[in-house]
């Protein structure tokens, strides 16, 4: 089988989920080509992620010539295969309340993806977020162009979920996955019940040799670390205040932030009005490597969001064996309980502080007690060759 994944934009350094993903399809000896809309603009760190974009085929990024020779290719050839596909077309124009222009380009794209597609003889395109890519792989399977699934992961094609079409996209996949069983909710919620057998369930994963775990911890290590992208959704703001309110108790706490984003000017503003300048650290990106070693080392995992599907970070933290503090929204709860960590109202200070002090005073057994159980449900639940080999059969079955 030849096998093809395509993303939006691909790689960039929030991807590294998809990445793992697609090598361990590939070391159980699927090949799997990679094709995506546009090349991202930004520095990336990760050394296999400068080899992915090497390996990349890009569709829209410098090749406007090639989306127009193929768009006039596909109307001399398959003229009925444009006519099928201008119904779902306009359809996923309607949904969006406008954007003519980028839905002209999204039926561009899936022209040329459709031909790309008979050239490297793909039987099979799999799809990571439910937005303009899975539009381009459904417009491409109208016309006639390999058959595809798609995953959907949140928050932000949920919150959206209005305006991008899910029946439709639904409706012509072989099948989708959602990356947990409220995330699959919210995919009926949009469309309707009778697709619920058609979604299934395949987990965001780990490459747990990657992930050697640490069950190490002393009374002095007082030190939080967050990671992930510096925006509203993941919460950041919130901790300069608790920080501030906690520093009497434990003057050796430190919290080191791993990220960079558009909510930075407005958490260096936050760490300043509570004067925690020496206690918050914004370390910005780092290469994966450098960003497990910090996190193993740490005390407790932090991560007080607002908005999320279910976080891999927080995935990668049980791995290493330190317990979590995160928010009831979404997919969270599917992982993190009273078990392995603590879990509290998204947006609350006073169960932020709660659960802050709680990790901060809790014995090295406490700790180590969490930390191993969370490492036993990453293994059972989110191990890459595991989800990869329950996709693989998945794809399988839907060509018989």
């Amino acid at each position: 089988m030849n096998l093809a994944y395509l993303m939006n934009t691909f790689p960039l350094t929030s991807t590294t989920f998809i990445r793992r993903e697609i090598d361990a399809i590939e070391r159980a000896g699927q090949p799997v080509k990679r094709y995506a809309l546009r090349h991202w603009g930004g520095e990336l760190i990760e050394p296999a992620d400068i080899e992915d974009q090497k390996r990349t085929h890009y569709i829209l990024s410098g090749n406007a010539v090639g989306l127009v020779t193929a768009f006039f290719k596909e109307l001399a050839v398959n003229p009925d295969g444009i006519a099928r596909a201008i119904g779902p077309w306009w359809s996923l124009l309607r949904a969006a309340r406008g954007g003519i222009v980028r839905h002209f380009a999204y039926f561009l794209e899936a022209i040329y993806f459709k031909q790309q597609c008979k050239r490297d003889a793909i039987d099979h395109v799999h799809v990571h977020f439910l937005t303009n890519s899975t539009a381009v792989a459904m417009l491409a399977r109208i016309m006639g162009g390999a058959p595809y699934s798609a995953m959907a992961h949140g928050p932000d094609e949920l919150t959206d979920a209005p305006l991008l079409d899910f029946p439709a996209k639904i409706e012509h996949a072989e099948f989708i996955t959602a990356i947990t069983h409220y995330c699959k909710s919210q995919l009926i919620r949009f469309s309707k019940i009778a697709y619920a057998e058609k979604i299934k369930i395949i987990h965001c994963a780990l490459d747990m040799r990657d992930f050697e775990p640490n069950h190490t911890f002393s009374e002095d290590n007082q030190v939080f670390v967050c990671v992930g992208r510096l925006c509203p959704q993941k919460g950041q703001v919130q901790l300069p205040a608790a920080v501030a309110e906690l520093r009497g108790e434990f003057p050796n706490m430190k919290v080191l932030l791993v990220g960079d984003g558009e909510s930075r000017a407005d958490l260096e503003a936050e760490i300043a009005a509570h004067d925690v300048g020496d206690i918050i650290e914004i370390k910005g990106w780092m290469a994966n490597a450098d960003v497990r070693e910090f996190v193993r080392e740490c005390r407790t995992f932090l991560l007080p969001s607002y908005a999320e599907g279910l976080p891999v970070v927080i995935m990668e933290a049980y791995a290493l064996g330190r317990p979590v503090i995160s928010t009831y929204i979404a997919g969270i709860p599917e992982l993190v309980d009273g078990k392995s960590g603590w879990i509290i109202p998204a947006g609350n200070h006073d169960a932020l502080v709660d659960a802050m002090r709680a990790a901060l005073a809790a014995t090295p057994a406490k700790l180590e007690m969490l930390g191993r159980e969370g490492r036993a449900r990453v293994e059972d639940r989110h191990d890459v060759d595991k989800e990869a080999a329950a996709l693989l059969e998945l794809i399988s079955a839907a060509k018989l």
